[in-house]
This record gives structure tokens, C-alpha cells and sequence, in this order.
């Protein structure tokens, strides 16, 4: 598929026990949601980006299944410093 970008402020973290190390973060814009999956070894990779962002910039590939589409991230750049000094925090769940 064709490489996207989508940014956003990280609205929520899961990494279900269950998903084997892949973790899922909700980014939300004025426009709405938008659901990411990092893959284990991206996790691993980009571990500062993926657990401390709090804007983040993510390219990747959506992947549709029905009306449902979720954004295969393949690259994570951590804007928060475009907020300033704006106080935000995401619902994490480990």
C-alpha cells in the first residue's frame, strides 16, 4: 500500500497481553480518530516515541477491513513540542 501520514494528539495507549507485544494508540484530530497498530519490533525500535509522545507523527499503511481501517505505522516521530506548554494526557493501559 501507499505510505500515509496522519498526526495527531495520543488520545489512548493498549498493549493487550493477549496482542503478543503490539501495541494500539488512539490519535484524535479535529477531524476525529484514528486508530494505529505498532507492530512489536517498531515498539521496540522507537520505544521513546511510541510511550512518551503526546502529538506524535505516524507513517504508515492503512489496512481495511470492511468499514473498519487502522493505520499500520511504520515510522513514529514524537511532535509534543509543537504543544508547548499544554497540559495532555492519554488513557494508557498496559
Amino acid at each position: 500500500g501507499r505510505l500515509v501520514r496522519a498526526c495527531g494528539l495520543v488520545t489512548m495507549r493498549q498493549r493487550p497481553a493477549t496482542a503478543k507485544g503490539t501495541m494500539f494508540i488512539t490519535l484524535e484530530d479535529e477531524t476525529g480518530t484514528i486508530n494505529v497498530i505498532v507492530w512489536p519490533d517498531l515498539v521496540e525500535r522507537q520505544r521513546q516515541e511510541v510511550l512518551n509522545a503526546r502529538l506524535m507523527t505516524v507513517f504508515g499503511v492503512w489496512q481495511v477491513s470492511g468499514m473498519v481501517r487502522h493505520l499500520v505505522a511504520r515510522r513514529i516521530v514524537d511532535v509534543s513540542a509543537l504543544l508547548g506548554n499544554l497540559t495532555i494526557s492519554s488513557r494508557d493501559f498496559h
